[in-house]
């Protein structure tokens, strides 16, 4: 059962959610820049997340699971947030350049269709980044949080997922090493620059960077039995070999 999107607008507005936003915020903006004049889609409770990116992309908007609720999103101006199913998303085929992928895999009833629609709505040379829990991580164990519920994921968990939905893993990084208690949150900068250098696997949450696989159907061969017949002559080299008498010139 997926966090109520009250629940997830709530956790963000505390201090434990304000450091995730920073944290993971950093981590996409090292990967993507800013996304100047891209096409970017967020999906699951991306919203966060989107807003350092949203001033030089050409479109942003944020698709939340039926089963979450929708929230508008910007609180100003004109309302960028929909409301979908998750293996039915509204949009066409290859539209978007990015796509930020945050509380979607986690709770999803169907990960694999979740997956399979985001590659239908990926262009060909696009990537999305999903976000996890990470399963040795202290936040999966932290049920006052939203990354205390649903399935946490190990990288090659995630990258296993990944492809079988024929998306292929291109880099990953790790984020959010403070533990998740309220009273350490702003100290959330010191346990992030210490915890990437002495004890990376103990980091919160697990991205991953994917692309699209986009090849052509090869027919497969088949083998068929057949007897081998020895020929009795050699083959005539082309050069040599005698011209009938359908070929004669006229004399």
């Amino acid at each position: 059962m997926r966090r109520d999107v009250l629940e997830l607008r709530q956790f963000y507005a505390t201090r434990l959610g304000r450091a995730a936003r920073e944290m993971v915020s950093r981590k996409v903006l090292e990967t993507w820049d800013d996304a100047r004049d891209l096409d970017v889609l967020g999906l699951g409770y991306a919203t966060p997340f989107l807003g350092p990116i949203r001033p030089a992309a050409r479109r942003v908007v944020a698709a939340m699971p039926a089963q979450q609720g929708v929230e508008l999103w910007p609180a100003e101006g004109a309302n960028l947030a929909c409301l979908s199913a998750e293996d039915a998303l509204p949009f066409q085929n290859a539209f978007f350049d990015r796509i930020l992928a945050v509380h979607a895999l986690e709770e999803s009833p169907d990960p694999i269709a979740l997956l399979r629609e985001v590659w239908r709505v990926l262009s060909p040379t696009g990537r999305v980044v999903v976000v996890t829990a990470a399963r040795n991580g202290l936040w999966a164990n932290a049920e006052r949080t939203p990354f205390g519920h649903g399935r946490p994921y190990t990288r090659s968990q995630l990258a296993d997922l990944l492809r079988e939905a024929e998306l292929e893993p291109t880099g990953w990084t790790r984020a959010l090493y403070v533990p998740p208690v309220t009273w350490m949150a702003g100290w959330a900068e010191g346990f992030e620059q210490a915890g990437s250098r002495l004890w990376p696997g103990f980091a919160g949450l697990v991205l991953t960077e994917a692309v699209k696989e986009s090849f052509a159907v090869k027919a497969r061969p088949s083998r068929v039995r057949a007897p081998a017949v020895r020929p009795g002559l050699s083959p005539v080299p082309a050069s040599r070999a005698p011209v009938s008498r359908a070929q004669e010139p006229p004399k």
